[in-house]
């Protein structure tokens, strides 16, 4: 067993990530409870062991390498990886640790009861809660944290230039207040600030620029540095407050906590709106408790109050307490009650914006978030899309426009999504995802034929009533009119072989303008299905309008065409002729083509004798076993003015073919495009060719 223990620590440890290519780490600390797991008997021993790792942490790189050629013999290739000689793994706060090939270790299945492992989050005991009744009417204060939350959870962060031209992106979307950087933290930030500060007309004067620093008298000179020469400058500091950081990360007391939070406060005021030379800029302060969410609520007001106490806010210059949801940990109600509280208990209001930061680590900071604001926020964090460390901040984009949707102006303008998604991509080096709402690519797509159809009647009545583009928006399926953000009606309905017939009709609607008769767009889905099937993916508008094109001939590859005709009335059947000086009246009279059809090149000169043109023609085409006998027949014009044309559909029965026929045609001349139409059911049925007479 001693042996297997020391293999469990030492073999395979570092690794390639198959998926990314990144190296895959984990430490000893973490695997040390399920080797004690795995090996009850070991606890005994434990100390023994823990000094023996203790102790090859600290012994010098030749011992290590001794070690592991040792090792190699034992259980296998070893690889030692010491940090400060590494530029593939970024900084922990560990002087040396091994990876461990996760291909190693032991199967580790879901519990089948996880409550001894996890604990349901405590709610809050909030009595009389008023949020649930409150709707939201006007659009927080937004921050954009792209560049400093969002930038620094990036696999490869964004350069300079990538930073510029994203800033200069959020300025244009209406952005007024912008985290830019952490200066303290690394040279490129403090520079990137600087170079925004003193690049003439880069800052519009209404536009805030924050900057984020700990609770550290160096870190904070140091981000005040950065901002001098500022217009606006928002100083945001941050102190984590739940009991789980205090004791694990900081071993403070909550009165030690209070007491750093106090002075830090105090220094930024002391280096900003309390220093003459500092006068030229407007100074706001930002703190923010963080983990707020996991923090005792009463605590949280305790060290707020000290620390606005130490700034001084006023109703025209208030304090920022960003209350974070820094991993997202419960339900969005109880973020919302967290909220309600915050803003019943913290004194003087009035001098107080209280801005939200959430988390999605459960999928909920877009809930969450508006929640809150109904639970009395004024000031929302987040990020284009939702980026931001684990699973992202809160989406701007989604929050703004759900707004929209709403009826409420959200004071940013997505008007181009497109042209912001690009840039978004491009600097993230992060695609957004298909479904991501209203930014994906797929989020105003219908490939269900039910969809479709509904979708389709919504733009034909919207249409049909006169709707001018700002009347009420009401189509089934789209809560958002793809055009207010930059998209056209093409890519609303797209089709593959889950479609049904609405789809293909709307793609033939918008791209050749034909209104299709719903046993036609049945007839064709059917075809349009198929082809779907046989390709085994989504088809393009161009291949449907092209199919409809060959299916019903309309590209002059028909098998039978018009070359020459007459339609005259059948006077053999007339009564006598008129009196002298009158036209003689032939409106009752039947009706006989003659003229000349193309059949498979080959012409044939046909004559036949009906109640009308197409009755007529469908007379003659019986001479040459032609069989179609007309059910329905529809027509509508295309376009308008001197370039208005007929469009005819004629649904036919033929003997010997099951299924009715569709033929459809479509010519400046009503009579011509009706009998195209029955020519083109003719193309499409099979039969049982007799004798025709060539020319």
């Amino acid at each position: 067993m001693t042996q297997d223990c020391c293999c469990f620590f030492i073999r395979g440890m570092i690794c390639p990530s198959v998926s990314t290519g990144h190296t895959t780490r984990y430490t000893l600390a973490t695997y040390t409870p399920l080797l004690l797991e795995r090996y009850p008997g070991i606890i005994s021993a434990g100390s023994y062991l823990s000094f023996f790792l203790i102790l090859l942490l600290l012994l010098p790189d030749s011992v290590h390498q001794l070690f592991v050629s040792s090792a190699n013999s034992l259980c296998g290739p070893v690889t030692f990886f010491p940090f400060q000689n590494s530029k593939t793994v970024p900084y922990e706060p560990f002087p040396r640790l091994w990876s461990i090939d996760p291909r190693i270790l032991p199967n580790m299945p879901m519990l089948k009861d996880p409550s001894k492992k996890y604990k349901p989050f405590p709610p809050l005991k909030l009595t009389n809660r008023q949020w649930p009744d409150k709707t939201i009417d006007k659009a927080p204060r937004w921050l954009s944290t792209d560049l400093r939350d969002g930038n620094q959870s990036l696999v490869d962060p964004m350069n300079g230039e990538q930073k510029w031209k994203y800033f200069q992106m959020l300025v244009e979307l209406g952005y007024k207040e912008i985290e830019v950087s952490f200066p303290s933290a690394s040279q490129i930030d403090f520079d990137f600030t600087r170079r925004l500060i003193e690049t003439p007309g880069t800052v519009p004067d209404d536009v805030w620029l924050q900057v984020l620093s700990p609770c550290r008298e160096d870190h904070i000179r140091r981000t005040v540095e950065s901002l001098k020469g500022a217009k606006k400058a928002i100083v945001h500091i941050y102190l984590a407050t739940s009991e789980c950081f205090r004791r694990i990360i900081f071993n403070h007391s909550e009165d030690e906590s209070v007491e750093l939070a106090t002075k830090c406060a105090a220094l930024v005021r002391s280096l900003t709106k309390d220093d003459p030379s500092q006068s030229g800029t407007e100074w706001a302060f930002e703190f923010s408790p963080e983990t707020f969410s996991d923090s005792s609520p009463e605590f949280v007001i305790r060290i707020c109050e000290a620390v606005k106490a130490a700034w001084g806010p006023t109703k025209e210059n208030p304090i920022i307490f960003n209350l974070p949801a820094t991993v997202e940990m419960s339900t969005p109600n109880v973020y919302a009650d967290q909220i309600e509280y915050f803003c019943r208990h913290i004194s003087d209001r009035e001098t107080v914006c209280v801005s939200l930061h959430p988390h999605n680590d459960r999928g909920c900071a877009v809930a969450a978030a508006e929640l809150a604001q109904m639970a009395g926020a004024d000031r929302v964090e987040g990020c284009l899309f939702g980026n931001g460390e684990r699973t992202g901040n809160v989406d701007l984009v989604t929050l703004a426009l759900n707004l929209y949707t709403q009826g409420v102006t959200p004071n940013v303008d997505f008007s181009d999504l497109q042209k912001v998604i690009k840039v978004v991509e491009e600097c993230n080096k992060i695609e957004v995802h298909p479904r991501a709402p209203y930014g994906g690519s797929l989020v105003v797509c219908a490939f269900s034929g039910s969809h479709q159809d509904a979708i389709k009647k919504g733009f034909q009545l919207r249409e049909k009533e006169g709707a001018e583009y700002d009347d009420r928006w009401q189509i089934p399926y789209l809560p958002l009119d793809p055009q207010d953000i930059g998209r056209d009606y093409q890519a609303v309905i797209r089709v593959n072989s889950q479609s049904g017939k609405g789809g293909a009709a709307w793609i033939i609607q918008q791209h050749l303008h034909l209104d299709l008769p719903r046993g036609l767009q049945v007839a064709f889905s059917k075809v349009v299905q198929n082809m779907a099937e046989q390709k085994g993916r989504e088809l393009l508008p161009t291949e449907i309008t092209q199919l409809f094109r060959d299916t019903y001939h309309l590209d002059k590859k028909a098998r039978f065409s018009i070359v020459d005709y007459n339609i005259n009335p059948d006077r053999s059947t007339s009564p006598a002729p008129p009196a002298p000086g009158k036209t003689q009246d032939t409106k009752n009279l039947m009706r006989v083509f003659e003229g000349v059809i193309s059949i498979d090149g080959a012409e044939y000169q046909l004559r036949g004798r009906g109640n009308g043109p197409i009755s007529s023609l469908a007379n003659a085409l019986r001479s040459i076993n032609i069989d179609l006998d007309v059910q329905d027949y529809k027509e509508h014009a295309v376009g308008r003015g001197r370039e208005v044309k007929a469009a005819t559909y004629i649904e036919c029965v033929a003997p010997g073919v099951e299924e009715k026929v569709w033929g459809v045609g479509i010519h400046e001349d009503v009579v011509q495009s009706s009998l195209i139409a029955l020519l083109s059911a003719a193309s499409s049925v099979s039969a049982t060719w007799g004798t025709c007479v060539p020319l």
